[in-house]
């Protein structure tokens, strides 16, 4: 896979800015851009604090995450996982930060969901009721399966994003993207890891559903069941593909015990429901 770079590259040009940390856990996340002659790169470093330094894993997130929507079939950012020093805080630290590129179409600007929905509701208009009105009730109900098998506790209303055409003045809802506070992001102790419970319904964030990613999955009818390619006990080798030495294995196996426990239990769940009708 061409998704992770190892060899250690020298970013120590980048400036880095700090951006909201909604996931009630201490430090920051720091992002980045360059301008190319082929458009903007975006990079992003996980959790840091000016004493730790930069900590967690949620940038190996993002690439596990990105394999996981490669693999379901569904539109989203592409990542790179890469090797890099970097200069934060007048420090030269080596870590791993992932890069992406825009997603925006030429002609297109963007606006954070929960901000055009303030703008464009109708009286007592749910988030929800208001993007099956736009047309994206099938983006929408992707976007609840995929943040419930990652535990994705982080989908504010900024982490979605409308794109307009300023020609056609059309819009559409921009490919998923910010998966890093997902899965196992604040578990890296081993004896946690062992212990946790990968189906546990953690307090989540979710601008169009509820504090429940289990429950979100309540609001898909049966009958708009997104059509997903299946999660098989194959698909681990392609999600873990080059993780060794970057994560630990325990890390790898109980992100992959997440994944899979959680899609058996998304399509049980969907079953039962056929069976009732």
């Amino acid at each position: 896979m061409n998704d992770i770079i190892r060899d250690i590259q020298d970013l120590t040009f980048l400036s880095w800015s700090k951006v909201r940390n909604s996931s009630g856990t201490a430090g920051s996340f720091l992002k980045a851009y360059e301008e190319t002659d082929e458009g903007n790169l975006y990079y992003k470093l996980s959790n840091y604090d000016p004493y730790h330094g930069i900590t967690g894993h949620e940038c190996v997130n993002e690439i596990i995450a990105d394999r996981l929507l490669n693999l379901l079939g569904l539109e989203h950012l592409s990542y790179q996982l890469i090797h890099a020093k970097v200069n934060v805080d007048h420090k030269e630290l080596i870590t791993w930060l992932c890069l992406s590129r825009d997603f925006k179409m030429k002609n297109e600007d963007k606006i954070a969901l929960d901000a055009f929905y303030q703008i464009m509701h109708q009286e007592e208009e749910t988030p929800l009721n208001f993007c099956i009105r736009m047309g994206w009730e099938k983006e929408i109900y992707e976007m609840l399966v995929f943040d419930f098998l990652t535990l994705n506790r982080d989908r504010h209303g900024a982490n979605i994003e409308i794109l307009r055409n300023r020609n056609n003045k059309e819009y559409r809802m921009a490919p998923l993207f910010d998966h890093g506070l997902s899965l196992l992001f604040n578990c890296d102790d081993d004896n946690l890891l062992s212990e946790t419970n990968v189906m546990e319904d953690k307090r989540v964030q979710c601008f169009v559903g509820s504090s429940s990613a289990k429950n979100n999955l309540g609001l898909i009818p049966l009958n708009k069941q997104p059509k997903l390619n299946p999660i098989t006990p194959e698909s681990k080798n392609y999600l873990l593909d080059g993780l060794d030495g970057i994560i630990s294995k325990l890390l790898q196996e109980r992100i992959w015990d997440m994944i899979y426990q959680r899609w058996q239990y998304y399509e049980s769940l969907f079953d039962k429901e056929r069976q009732h009708k």
